[in-house]
């Protein structure tokens, strides 16, 4: 197929031709900035992706792909669906944490929080349309302080935070001065104050799990210290707080710690912290805690500030009662004894627990310990009050599941579930090769799209991320990748946290928890196996940015399905050979969104429209 932009011949061209296309390329390019100012501002340097062009002529060069492309029509088969845009009022739509479902549920253990995805003839089959007004967010580092009140138009947090130095509002922007409801006078302060105890700065601690985090002030200050933080949050009367943290550039999914297992593997992260959050740790018998040890890695720490550390200070402040407290912080202390905690660290607001790393020297109820199973089968599975043993040890001073090189040496080290060999068809070789694999597909996305690895994409996920290559391979501090571990398919998602990169566990017949407009990357390699194409497409699309960019790996007759149905959802699709050459079956399509609003017709980027 010849792209319209192509030359169809290779005639030569006089010069007075050649300046009259430039001039004429460029006049266009200027009218079409003008045209598209008045609904909003997109960057339209993400379409040059596909477009393959500019003000530039260029001969005996086909940027088509080799494979044949041509659609063969029949009559009997209908035209690709043309999908509309959702009513405005869907513009936040999040399909498993919908407010009006949620109150259909009980209160109890916050089940309503929890994920309560809509039937099947509920779903939507629209497009959820951007805010009028919708602006590419600020670029990384300058997106942690700023986003676009357009973007996220929600003012109730700078009002109901105000004194905590949550959020303000000035002018056509929020500003995240840093604080939190803990640390008022900013999260590096109160960072330093951690970091004295527990060993941030040496690359020891990598992942940290941020339980109740607000707008994710934390973690995006934890991120200067080269520390990924997974950090979630409920849909609740705190408008907007995660997709505040999305925003920013920040890791964080929609979450609460309920009934059900989190949606991560045991020994995942190498620190979590509470601050102020809220989570009554001493109900069910310790449950929530048991959880937040059941994915804390041997040899993890635990932060908690906030209700009831310096009780003696806030009993008044909390209005509870002086006994009603330091029974509470006694009992969390005897908790934390019998999970084989020590406690590290209390001045002030703070206390700092730090998980054995094995348990030789602890002090545990054998009839309080979880029942034999998959320990990372947690995908709606109810939460238990019991404890999660810790993997068998030979000696006092050997780390349980295995000792974990410093980052970023242990982003390509041998993970200890592969040289345990506990991912059924992985060795170590197969690893090794695996790494090689992905740089390779790496270095060739960046060929076909030179945006990838800048600034320009922060927000990052891997639809179908397998041992986390594709993500090693991008490793940045420009970008961050959420991994995404089907249900259905092979565990690998203690590989992935044991490289020191984060990730979840997903089925993709189901809506992702996060807001619309979260990801500015999406890549997809062999998920169409996993559900339909439509619900898979229609779902990458809410949570795409507007000119946000899709790759998708897969056999060449899948990749024409999906061109196919995306013709339908306002995306421009340009398909590329493999890295190996055109006979290879296997193909690379590329996608970007157009940028258009709810509200308003004929404002797309696409030069169809």
């Amino acid at each position: 197929m010849v792209s319209k932009h192509n030359p169809s011949g290779n005639k030569k061209r006089s010069p007075l031709s050649i300046f009259a296309v430039i001039g004429l390329c460029c006049f266009f390019y200027i009218l079409g900035a003008w045209q598209r100012s008045g609904f909003g501002k997109g960057d339209s340097i993400a379409l040059e992706v596909t477009k393959q062009a500019d003000c530039s002529i260029f001969t005996n060069l086909n940027f088509e792909t080799h494979h044949n492309d041509v659609e063969i029509v029949e009559p009997s088969k209908p035209k690709a669906q043309v999908f509309k845009p959702c009513d405005v009022k869907y513009t936040d739509y999040t399909p498993c944490q919908e407010q009006d479902r949620a109150m259909k549920f009980p209160r109890d253990n916050m089940i309503y929080r929890e994920r309560h995805c809509p039937p099947e003839e509920e779903k939507l089959h629209c497009l959820i349309p951007a805010p009028k007004g919708y602006m590419t967010p600020f670029e990384w580092p300058k997106s942690r302080d700023y986003v676009h009140y357009a973007n996220v138009p929600h003012k109730s947090l700078t009002v109901e935070k105000a004194v905590q130095n949550w959020v303000q509002f000035k002018g056509n922007v929020f500003k995240f001065p840093g604080g939190g409801t803990m640390f008022p006078q900013g999260a590096d302060a109160y960072i330093d104050e951690l970091a004295s105890v527990i060993p941030i700065a040496d690359g020891s601690v990598r992942t940290a799990l941020d339980t109740g985090c607000g707008v994710a002030s934390w973690g995006a200050y934890m991120l200067k210290r080269n520390v990924l933080a997974m950090s979630f949050a409920p849909r609740d009367n705190h408008e907007a707080q995660v997709q505040f943290a999305l925003e920013r550039g920040v890791p964080a999914v929609i979450g609460v710690l309920g009934s059900i297992n989190l949606p991560y593997p045991s020994r995942a992260f190498d620190m979590a912290q509470c601050s102020r959050c809220l989570i009554p740790w001493t109900a069910n018998d310790g449950m929530y805690l048991m959880e937040v040890d059941r994915v804390l890695r041997p040899g993890g720490y635990w932060v908690l500030s906030g209700p009831p550390i310096n009780w003696k200070t806030y009993y008044q402040v909390w209005k509870r009662t002086k006994e009603d407290l330091k029974a509470e912080q006694k009992k969390i202390e005897e908790l934390a004894e019998q999970l084989c905690w020590e406690k590290k660290y209390e001045k002030g607001d703070i206390a700092i627990f730090r998980k054995k790393v094995n348990d030789k020297s602890c002090r545990r109820n054998s009839a309080n310990m979880c029942k034999p199973r998959g320990s990372d089968d947690v995908w709606y599975k109810k939460m238990e009050t019991c404890i999660t043993p810790f993997p068998k040890v030979s000696s006092a001073s050997e780390v349980a599941g295995g000792e974990l090189k410093k980052f970023p040496a242990r982003l390509f080290a041998v993970p200890p579930h592969i040289s345990k060999g506990l991912v059924e068809g992985v060795s170590v070789e197969s690893y090794q090769e695996d790494n090689k694999l992905w740089k390779k597909h790496v270095n060739a996305y960046k060929r076909i799209n030179r945006l990838i690895g800048t600034a320009r994409y922060r927000n990052v996920m891997d639809m179908n991320a397998g041992l986390g290559g594709f993500a090693a391979a991008l490793e940045s501090p420009k970008s961050w990748v959420m991994n995404v571990v089907p249900t259905i398919g092979k565990d690998t998602l203690g590989v992935i946290y044991e490289r020191g990169l984060i990730g979840i566990y997903h089925d993709w017949c189901e809506g992702f928890s996060t807001y619309p407009r979260t990801y500015d990357l999406i890549h997809a390699n062999g998920v169409f196996s996993l559900c339909s194409f439509e619900d898979i497409l229609l779902e990458m699309d809410r949570i795409l940015r507007p000119e946000g960019a899709v790759i998708f790996r897969d056999d060449v007759d899948v990749l024409n399905k999906v061109r196919k149905i995306a013709g339908g959802m306002r995306w421009d699709t340009k398909m590329n050979d493999h890295e190996d050459g055109p006979l290879v079956p296997e193909k690379i399509l590329v996608a970007v969104k157009q940028y258009w609003v709810g509200g308003i017709k004929g404002n797309s980027t696409s030069s169809a429209e």
